[in-house]
């Protein structure tokens, strides 16, 4: 294996998570006034979003709409977000999809992007519930992140031992206690008011529903190696 192998789904993975990136760059966004204007409700124009309108909204938004749920997986929201999660996906995803094969990788990819939207809504129905402000409904989510928590839960899993060289912190970690620390730090940042803006909980389920299915995979005896 050389240093620049790459498996076929994280391939094709990349390459349209950066198409759409670039492409959907010459729709435009909102700038902060207009956007403030549609969360707020007094804008009511999906177009008026340009290229978010490819993000996923709150169901009872009326923003939202059902191939929200699939195109929010492939946005992002600025280069720094899409390289580390590109540079997640390749690092981990190609691990994962050597042993696991492109129909299996492909599967658990998807299913855990979908796990951490549902996560995420549940807690948004939760906050909503507990007197969060009705704007809330308004706020995109976007973002591939959901499914690379994913990955890297099924790297933990399937790499435990592997010793993992961070950079900041400048140490080495074996995978399960990387993942796991990872975790509790998304739940926590999840359950403070700090980094408001970001879909903490979309991370944990991620992580979360990728957890459950290779524990149900395992259980039914499928081979995961």
């Amino acid at each position: 294996m050389n240093n620049f192998y790459i498996t076929d789904v994280v391939k094709h993975l990349l390459i349209l998570n950066v198409i759409i990136f670039i492409g959907t760059q010459f729709m435009g966004e909102p700038d902060s006034t207009t956007q403030q204007m549609l969360v707020s409700g007094e804008i009511s124009d999906l177009e008026s979003w340009g290229r978010l309108k490819f993000a996923v909204f709150y169901p009872t938004s009326e923003f939202f709409r059902p191939y929200q749920v699939v195109t929010y997986m492939f946005m992002h929201g600025n280069f720094t977000h899409i390289f580390f999660n590109m540079y997640a996906l390749y690092m981990f995803g190609t691990a994962v999809e050597s042993v696991w094969g492109p129909k299996k990788f492909l599967f658990y990819y998807l299913f855990t992007g979908f796990g951490a939207l549902a996560l995420q809504m549940l807690v948004q129905t939760i906050e909503l519930g507990q007197g969060a402000p009705g704007w809330a409904i308004n706020v995109p989510m976007l973002g591939a992140s959901g499914a690379v928590f994913g990955i890297l839960a099924a790297y933990g899993l399937q790499f435990p031992n592997n010793v993992l060289r961070l950079l900041i912190p400048p140490i080495s970690l074996k995978a399960k206690y990387f993942v796991l620390i990872y975790a509790a730090i998304e739940i926590g940042l999840g359950l403070s008011p700090f980094q408001t803006g970001v879909a903490h909980f979309a991370h944990v389920g991620g992580a979360l529903f990728g957890f459950l299915l290779i524990m149900f995979w395992r259980k039914r005896g499928e081979r995961l190696y």
